[in-house]
């Protein structure tokens, strides 16, 4: 069987970052940090078994795989997957567009 490695850009990791932080900062405790970085590790680790498991979106090479309230943006290369952000779906659409496309 091929191994797949992930990758994170800088700015998948401080989204994911940004996310746990906040729900921290909310809570007042990591428990439920704990349970999104848990489920997010897990949703990473289907696509490592199958990488077009996520929606092709309108930027052609990216697709999304949706976690709860978040979407996974990432990139399919031959033995790797980028991900590219985390993405919480709750934020204005238009602003995810201009930011993939910034990539």
């Amino acid at each position: 069987m091929v191994t797949i490695k992930v990758e994170w850009s800088a700015e998948a990791k401080l989204d994911l970052l940004d996310i746990l932080e906040f729900y921290i900062n909310r809570n007042g405790n990591s428990i439920y940090s704990r349970k999104l970085f848990s489920r997010i590790n897990k949703s990473i680790r289907l696509l490592c078994k199958n990488p077009f498991l996520g929606k092709q979106t309108e930027v052609v090479p990216v697709r999304a795989l949706i976690t709860g309230d978040y979407q996974i943006l990432y990139e399919v290369f031959d033995k790797l997957i980028l991900v590219i952000m985390i993405w919480d779906c709750k934020r204005d659409p238009e602003n995810k567009i201009i930011d993939i496309r910034k990539k």
